[in-house]
């Protein structure tokens, strides 16, 4: 029989592993005495709002012909020339860009500028120019006009289709009167007993 040991647990050095971590320091600490740079972490921008229109319908209802030698960017699907892939549907496409790793191609970080209280002001002042604008536009009386014109079309409208109808009925019983009449007759009675003429 094999003795084992107490303890079977692996056993660390700290002497050596304080040496280690002095050396690295001492070495860091060389580097800057040499002037070496360090590496700047990398400086991403803040997300912003996109200045275009996501094209989802250019494709919409049209047919393709997928070959072998056909690049990726005209297979089916939608073509991402940042992060270079294709996304089989449209909502897949707008989560993949919006996303983090789509962002971080961009050079984006996932963090929003903080609006501050002059920016706030000036957006709701221009809100605010946009609206009066709209209202210099409407125009009440040409609305009026506009609204009375609109409203005898269709009056004349329905006047048309409702004289057209009755032309329809008098021609249908006009047709129908004079053969059903005449048999009428010579079979000696006048009607079938129908009130409508």
């Amino acid at each position: 029989m094999s003795q084992r040991p107490d303890d079977h647990r692996r056993k660390w050095n700290r002497e050596d592993y304080e040496r280690l971590a002095l050396l690295r320091l001492q070495e860091e600490i060389a580097e800057d005495d040499l002037g070496i740079p360090k590496q700047p972490a990398v400086k991403r921008e803040l997300l912003k709002q996109r200045d275009y229109k996501v094209d989802l319908e250019s494709k919409l209802g049209k047919s393709v012909v997928i070959n072998k030698s056909t690049p990726s960017s005209q297979t089916g699907g939608y073509y991402c020339n940042v992060c270079d892939c294709v996304v089989k549907d449209s909502i897949n496409f707008l989560d993949h860009i919006n996303g983090t790793k789509h962002q971080r191609n961009l050079g984006m970080s996932m963090k929003i500028e903080r609006s501050t209280l002059d920016q706030v002001k000036a957006r709701f002042a221009a809100n605010k120019r946009k609206l009066e604008e709209r209202r210099k536009d409407y125009d009440l009386e040409q609305r009026v006009k506009e609204l009375k014109e609109e409203e005898e079309k269709v009056k004349e409208y329905r006047k048309e289709k409702r004289k057209d109808k009755k032309r329809r009925m008098e021609e249908e019983d006009n047709d129908d009167a004079g053969p059903s009449d005449e048999m009428a007759a010579i079979m000696g009675f006048s009607g079938f007993g129908s009130k409508k003429k």
